[in-house]
């Protein structure tokens, strides 16, 4: 039986290929990264190479050749004088991101960690022409009844979700809105008590519903915002009065806001993003 002899330069080889390859790996790494730190430094704005040299901690020749690799990619642009910005390849990256952003997808797994937490109902629901729609429900472990299902329509001026969907609103859209879900009997609400709390609810960032639209329910609702900063669905938090007395919302308000800004992180937007003025609906 032949035994098998080792050969020192064929190992030596060998060796020095794996510690190249494994070099290799980790220097495209660190490529990588560089790259998606450099992105980061130029969010705010265009930035001339000396200060990115600075920010990023690398010599200019360095950060000269990694921009440079990014505008031929379409990742930046060069503007003289003004220095580096974000490109064109960044937009067309984020309008498809945002054209396969599922927002139920996105948001289900926040509205289960909320309703588990709090054992009320969660609803998820987006504005429909002049209503609400709820888009996803999760139940509660409190027995309690809610009249609401995957698919309807509810009014938006009398629910907790429906006023979180209008805080982005001016004050005329909120009298039409009002006017008309009043005389078609939704609700016999007095429209100066209930402006002044729609104000109280857009300094809040958060709605609540006061058993205005199912007798003996209340609920604390909060906006989601898109990467504009815009609100594009909204989510609320369901029970039976008696479990929702006025220091509870309060203490609520704090973990509803925190899921829909966690959901809105989630489809793009960043805290801080001022949002659109929308233009008046008629």
């Amino acid at each position: 039986m032949r035994q098998k002899t080792s050969n020192p330069e064929s190992d030596g080889s060998e060796n020095l290929a794996r510690e190249e390859k494994a070099s290799a790996k980790t220097g495209g790494s660190q490529t990588l990264h560089r790259g998606l730190d450099l992105l980061d430094q130029v969010i705010d704005g265009p930035i001339k190479l000396a200060d990115l040299s600075e920010r990023m901690g690398l010599t200019r020749s360095t950060t000269h050749r990694l921009a440079n690799a990014m505008v031929e990619r379409g990742f930046l642009i060069f503007l003289p004088r003004e220095g580096y910005q974000l490109g064109p390849k960044l937009l067309q990256l984020g309008f498809l991101a945002q054209s396969q952003a599922d927002v139920v997808q996105i948001a289900r797994p926040h509205l289960e960690a909320l309703a588990a937490a709090s054992e009320d109902v969660v609803h998820l629901g987006r504005l429909d022409g002049e209503q609400a729609l709820y888009l996803d429900k999760i139940p509660g472990r409190r027995r309690v009844e809610i009249s609401s299902r995957i698919g309807d329509r509810h009014p938006l001026t009398s629910t907790g979700l429906g006023k979180a969907l209008l805080l982005d609103d001016p004050e005329p859209v909120w009298r039409r809105m009002f006017d008309a879900e009043y005389e078609a009997g939704t609700h016999a609400a007095d429209f100066g008590e209930w402006l002044d709390r729609m104000r109280s609810y857009a300094g809040e960032g958060r709605s609540f519903d006061l058993e205005e639209n199912e007798d003996q329910i209340r609920c604390v609702a909060a906006p989601i915002r898109d990467a504009s900063g815009a609100i594009v669905a909204a989510i609320s938090l369901s029970s039976a009065a008696q479990y929702m007395d006025d220091e509870r919302m309060q203490a609520l308000s704090m973990d509803v806001r925190d899921t829909a800004q966690k959901i809105s992180a989630d489809l793009g937007w960043t805290p801080g993003v001022k949002s659109p003025r929308r233009p008046v609906r008629r």
